[in-house]
């Protein structure tokens, strides 16, 4: 073989290696975001519960405080791990696109209703912050079920096109 030859299979191999990683880091992510919404799910029903119990407004606060902070935490990676890299163009699988296209209105959507909850609740101090929680924790409840439904539905397809790659 030429030096060229080798030149060109030593650069077809860097490429390869980077797109291996870039997918890796990419299913780590996923599987990131997996962990922190259920973070948010189990502290959702923590603090759900505590109406039930006529908790203490300061438990409540403490848990609430939790929740707020999962909850964005969870927001944020999704969107600008996952869902910002797709909204840039720099997503190229096609497939990818199209189904990213059809469920990023409802992302976004979720988004704003998830930041107006945490707007609202961040400073809560006394118990007159907390009047209306269990109804905005209601709606939030049907807000996170809406993101999970279309979230699922592009990460399967993210995780399919990585499997896809990887195992050809």
């Amino acid at each position: 073989m030429s030096d060229s030859q080798l030149d060109t299979i030593a650069e077809i191999a860097k490429k390869v290696s980077a797109e291996n990683d870039r997918r890796e880091r990419q299913a780590n992510t996923i599987k990131s975001l997996l962990t922190e919404r259920q973070e948010v799910l189990v502290t959702m029903c923590g603090l759900a519960e505590l109406e039930s119990k006529n908790a203490d407004y300061k438990v409540v606060l403490e848990i609430l405080k939790s929740f707020n902070q999962a909850l964005v935490d969870y927001t944020a990676l999704g969107h600008f791990e996952i869902y910002e890299r797709i909204v840039d163009g720099k997503e190229r699988r096609e497939s990818v696109k199209k189904i990213a296209s059809q469920v990023y209105p409802s992302i976004a959507a979720t988004t704003e209703q998830i930041v107006d909850f945490n707007d609202k609740y961040e400073g809560a101090d006394d118990p007159d912050s907390l009047t209306n929680l269990y109804t905005d924790l209601s709606a939030i409840g049907e807000t996170m079920a809406e993101r999970i439904e279309s979230e699922d539905l592009l990460l399967q397809k993210l995780g399919d096109q990585s499997l896809s790659r990887t195992e050809k």
